[in-house]
Formats: C-alpha cells, structure tokens, sequence
C-alpha cells in the first residue's frame, strides 16, 4: 500500500471511503492531532499509523501503564492489505472495545491479526491499553 502524504487525496489507509486527510490524517497532525473522538475512530487512526510508520503517534495513543519503550518501524518487506472492524461497543462513557482484522503480507506469507482491543479515555482523549489476540 502507498503511503499517502497528509496533503494528497489518496484513500486512508484504514479502509474507510473517505480520503486520508479528512479520516485519520487529521487525528495524526494538525489542530485535532490526537482527539479522536471515539474508541473505533483511534483504533482506525493506530492501523493507518502502523502503515504508515507514525511510531510518535503510536506511543502517544498508547496508555502509559501498558506502552512499550519503543517500536521499530515497519520492515521493507512488510506489506499492508487491509483492515476489518468486527465490532466496536462502548462500555461506560470512557472504556470501550473494538474488534479489529488486520492483514499484512510479509516475505510472500499472509497474516492476519484478530484481536479484541481494550481503550479508555483519560482527560477527554481516548488511549488503546491493550487487547486479546485470537
């Protein structure tokens, strides 16, 4: 998948219909850099930074009683196909889960993520904590 730049129209990467600067672009720069304002709407912005490699944006979105030190960026071969949000269910007004398929393809073998995510919204912006793989 090209990566897009914040200023072309092309697709965001999260499989959404709109074009990636008024999706997830908007979450990871500029004047709402960081406020999405739902757990799915964060959850969408985390996969489109993952191939995009905005690990800054990542570890900003990560809680900090669960976010790792640091990440490494995508490897050269890693390639990403697509993203499926299952279901996404709030649970109060400041926890929710979102059920998410990511596909990748790295050295010519499929995979496939299916993971059940847990976030919280601390101070009016929402973090990923951590999620159950399947």
């Amino acid at each position: 998948m090209a990566k897009p730049s914040r200023n072309t129209a092309a697709a965001c990467p999260c499989g959404s219909s709109q074009a990636y600067p008024e999706c997830c672009g908007r979450w990871h720069d500029g004047p709402l850099a960081l406020q999405a304002p739902s757990a799915e709407a964060l959850m969408r912005s985390r996969y489109s930074a993952f191939v995009l490699d905005k690990l800054p944006y990542l570890l900003a979105t990560w809680h900090p009683s669960t976010r790792p030190a640091a990440l490494e960026p995508n490897p050269p071969d890693l390639k990403w196909l697509g993203l499926t949000v299952k279901q996404a269910r709030d649970q109060g007004a400041d926890h929710a889960t979102v059920e998410f398929v990511a596909r990748s393809r790295q050295a010519g073998r499929a995979h496939r993520l299916h993971e059940l995510s847990r976030f919280v919204r601390e101070d009016g912006k929402w973090y990923y904590v951590d999620g159950d793989l399947s």
